[in-house]
């Protein structure tokens, strides 16, 4: 038998020793992917005994991101993005540039050349998005508005990352002062001058978004209607990931995009179609399988020596990537008028780098613009804060109470004045009073307003997201910006007088405390709450927190009504007459 199989060996030991390593980090109560890590170092080329194909187990992460990626843009739709366009662009930008700063200061301190240090602080300044989705996944928030916010954030931080990567090869000749890098330049901007080059991949990136976002929304839920119809499932899967990898695929071959974000774009414009929960359910187990050899391929590529050799250099890079960036967005994200649990969860999500950074890495050593040193310190500092990334979610909640106890201005922060956070002295009467509370207004919470405009109902939105908040203003919607769960807020959405509260937001962190507020400020309220789970659903049931809405319940009712309503002896004589 021939044993030269580097794809099955790759496969069998990454996922063996993952799963191992894994499993004993759960129990310990560490999280599962430091575990991921650890395998990765284990059968990588740096310590003795079995080594991996590194150069495969590259590949297959690459999967892992795509598919990580895909399911990201089926959650994630363009309206999302633009809700959230206001905080998440100007903040994605300042808080690249900080940590851009911070990184050539460091680095040119060590005596490198300026584009060097360019491109290593470029490096550090992009989270992964592959972790950011395993963290928000495993505190169920990934829906909440703290979610889309960071989830935006870090889109509009890839985008720019794409742009470097595409700008980096004609540029590396201004950048470099080696041969390796005019020769770069060279080849890049042959036949053309450096400006056509760069207005041609600016031209290239902007054609792919533009084609997702007009043909691809039409094209791609038509297709998955289509083999939906054939009735076969091993098809409709089949469609589903070949949809992700070869879109992706597509995106960099056509139109020099990264596999990353071609992915991104393909699930959020399949989420057009009526089965994108189907095709988000269809994927999961391999984008959890895939998603695990990412972090062992990082692993494998980790270099423990420089943890002797260079131990202050790398503390200065953990430094920048946990606490520089995100000290610089919880500023931007308190200045946008968000609240302090916002800032925080924004804060903890950028402390990481990962995929993006590792590719910018590779192509700056590739074009002569990065030294060796460079790429292991990215390397080990993208392994440490994935690994200390969980212990930072964590400390949310207990760093948030704190802060609020010890310090005034934080107090004040949180309390502090904002037009849309009250509404305006000219709302009227019959919307103060009787009126019912709606919590979100996502796909849900638009539905039902539109059903209480219908009605003549009146109503009062809350809102999380202040640029919505804004937009509702100006259709003369009555909404109000802020945390439900802050009392404060429902106070200012006149809850004491409500005959109603309708939470149809997502948010299982803090519906509880939502419901305590509002019953200790109207004991006669009347409660309506949204779950996702089967069990969340019969657990507040259980607590009598209200009427609990659960998804394919309430479709089994619908469907269950109709059914009987066919069969009722009423209607089956009116058939039998017939």
């Amino acid at each position: 038998m021939d044993h030269n199989i580097p794809l099955i060996t790759t496969l069998a030991a990454g996922f063996g020793i993952a799963l191992i390593l894994g499993f004993i980090a759960e129990r310990i109560k560490v999280p599962a992917l430091v575990g991921y890590l650890l395998a990765g170092i284990i059968i990588g080329p740096s310590t003795p005994g079995f080594v991996a194909d590194v150069h495969l187990a590259s590949q297959l992460s690459e999967i892992g991101v795509m598919l990580l990626m895909f399911g990201v843009g089926l959650h994630f739709s363009l309206g999302d993005l633009l809700a959230v366009k206001r905080i998440a662009i100007p903040g994605a930008v300042a808080q690249m540039g900080l940590a851009t700063i911070l990184g050539m200061g460091v680095s040119m301190w060590w005596g490198w050349h300026w584009g060097s240090a360019l491109i290593f602080g470029l490096t550090l300044s992009c989270a992964s998005t592959v972790v950011l989705l395993k963290a928000l996944e495993a505190r169920g928030v990934l829906d909440t508005m703290n979610g889309r916010i960071a989830v935006g954030w870090l889109v509009v931080e890839d985008l720019a990352t794409v742009l470097f990567l595409v700008l980096l090869p004609p540029l590396a000749g201004v950048l470099g002062n080696g041969e390796a890098a005019t020769e770069a330049a060279a080849a890049a901007t042959e036949g053309g001058s450096l400006w056509a080059t760069i207005g041609w991949t600016l031209l290239q990136v902007s054609a792919f978004i533009a084609l997702m976002l007009i043909a691809g929304r039409r094209v791609l839920p038509w297709l998955l209607w289509q083999i939906s119809r054939t009735g076969s499932r091993e098809l409709f899967t089949l469609s589903v990931i070949a949809a992700a990898i070869g879109i992706a695929y597509g995106a960099a071959l056509l139109f020099s995009v990264s596999f990353a974000l071609g992915a991104f774009f393909a699930g959020m414009v399949m989420r057009e179609s009526q089965f994108s929960h189907r095709a988000a359910e269809e994927s999961l187990p391999l984008r959890d399988a895939f998603s695990v050899l990412f972090f062992v391929s990082v692993g494998m590529l980790f270099e423990p020596s420089i943890l002797i050799e260079q131990p202050v250099h790398l503390l200065g890079v953990v430094l920048i990537i946990m606490f520089g960036k995100s000290i610089a967005a919880l500023a931007l994200v308190l200045a946008f008028r968000y609240p302090l649990n916002t800032a925080l969860t924004v804060s903890a999500s950028l402390a990481q780098i990962g995929e993006f950074s590792f590719i910018l890495a590779g192509l700056g050593l590739s074009l002569g613009l990065l030294p060796t040193e460079g790429m292991n310190l990215v390397l080990a500092g993208a392994l440490i804060s994935i690994a200390l990334n969980p212990v930072l979610f964590a400390a949310i909640e207990p760093v948030r109470a704190w802060i609020l106890r010890r310090s005034d201005l934080a107090r004040r922060l949180e309390q502090r004045s904002d037009p849309y956070a009250e509404l305006p002295m000219s709302t009227e009467r019959k919307y103060l009073e009787g009126q019912v509370v709606v919590v979100g207004y996502g796909r849900v919470g638009k539905r039902i307003v539109k059903a209480l405009e219908a009605q003549g109902i009146p109503y009062v939105l809350v809102e999380q997201i202040r640029e919505q908040v804004e937009g509702l203003r100006e259709k003369d919607i009555k909404a109000v910006s802020g945390n439900a769960a802050d009392p404060i807020v429902l106070v200012q959405a006149h809850i004491a007088k409500a005959a109603m509260l309708v939470v149809a937001a997502y948010d299982p962190l803090r519906v509880r405390q939502m419901v305590e507020t509002a019953r200790t400020l109207n004991p006669e309220i009347e409660i309506v709450l949204r779950t996702h789970s089967e069990e969340e659903s019969a657990m507040l049931r259980k607590d009598g927190l209200g009427t609990v809405f659960y998804g394919e319940e309430e479709l089994a009712k619908g469907m269950t009504g109709h059914i009987l309503e066919r069969f009722s002896p009423a209607t089956a004589a009116t058939h039998g007459h017939a």
